[in-house]
C-alpha cells in the first residue's frame, strides 16, 4: 500500500459546513448523508459502524475536535478512502476529557487496518499543529485547509528524511 497523503484524503471527503445536531449521533448522521460513498457502502452501514466505535469510547480528542471512525475498514479499494471535515452549526457535548464541546468533526474511513492506523495517527498529529487548529477555529475554506495540511505533511517528510553525512 502506498501511503496516501492527507490532502488527497481530504480532497476526496470534502469539507462540510453548518452540520446540525445536538448529539454525536445526530451530527454523524447528518454528516454521513452529505458524503458521496461507494454504492456498496450505505449511509446506514457507515453510521452504524461509526456509532459502534463511538460507544466503545468517545472519539473527541480535546480542543473542540472529534475524529470518529469505524473500528474496521469498510472500503474495498484504497482509492475510495477519505477524510471528511465538518464544521458544526453548534458545539456538541462529546465526552471530551478536557470538557470542551466539539465544534469540528474529522471523519476517517479507510480500506485496510494499516491505512486506517497510518491516517488516524497523521490526523491526530495534524490536529496538534497550531496552524491547522486555527484553520478549524476560523472555519477556513477547503482550499486553505488542504494547502496548510500539505505544507505540514511536507514538513513531516523533511524531518523524517535521513540526513546525509557531509
Amino acid at each position: 500500500m502506498n501511503d496516501i497523503a492527507l490532502v488527497d484524503l481530504i480532497q476526496k471527503g470534502g469539507v462540510l459546513r453548518d452540520i446540525p445536531g445536538s448529539a454525536p449521533k445526530e451530527v454523524l448522521d447528518c454528516m454521513i448523508h452529505h458524503i458521496h460513498l461507494p454504492r456498496y457502502l450505505t449511509t446506514d452501514a457507515l453510521l452504524q459502524a461509526v456509532l459502534e466505535r463511538e460507544n466503545l469510547m468517545a472519539t473527541s480528542i480535546g480542543g473542540g475536535i472529534a475524529i470518529p471512525h469505524p473500528r474496521n475498514p469498510l472500503l474495498s479499494e484504497e482509492n475510495e478512502q477519505f477524510i471528511a471535515i465538518a464544521f458544526l452549526k453548534q458545539p456538541v457535548e462529546w465526552q471530551a476529557l478536557d470538557g470542551l464541546p466539539v465544534q469540528n468533526v474529522i471523519l476517517l474511513v479507510s480500506s485496510s487496518a494499516r491505512a486506517h492506523l497510518h491516517s488516524l495517527s497523521r490526523v491526530h498529529f495534524l490536529c496538534q499543529e497550531e496552524a491547522f487548529r486555527s484553520l478549524l477555529a476560523k472555519k477556513a475554506s477547503k482550499e486553505e485547509i488542504i494547502k496548510v495540511a500539505g505544507f505540514i505533511e511536507k514538513e513531516w517528510g523533511e524531518k523524517a528524511a535521513p540526513r546525509r553525512a557531509s
